[in-house]
């Protein structure tokens, strides 16, 4: 028999994804963002979100993912994945580099 969602586990998930965006927020520095998910994700998981970040600048350069595979070495199905979000996410991927595009402008 299926599972229902129960809704006040979905609602304390929610609290928690919150409370972590928070904590990534509340962290100024690079390096203390690093050690934070150093800390936070095994290895294995912070390959992969490495991976997807490697991905993004090959995607919006229009990149054909079996070109990118070749460079960087990351699935195809991976490199499908992050193109769907950078098309249909939350933003999240757009707003980090528009963020990063904005500080680079002001260091120059």
């Amino acid at each position: 028999m299926k599972t229902r969602p129960d809704p006040d586990r979905e609602k304390a998930s929610d609290a928690s994804l919150k409370a972590l965006a928070r904590a990534f927020a509340a962290l100024d520095r690079p390096q203390d963002v690093q050690a934070f998910l150093r800390d936070l994700c095994t290895p294995a998981e912070l390959e992969a979100m490495a991976d997807r970040w490697r991905v993004v600048p090959l995607l919006r350069k229009g990149v054909p993912y079996r070109e990118i595979y070749d460079l960087t070495g990351v699935s195809v199905t991976t490199i499908g994945r992050v193109a769907r979000s950078l098309e249909h996410g939350a933003g999240g991927y757009a707003a980090a580099i528009e963020r990063l595009s904005v500080r680079k402008a002001e260091s120059n």
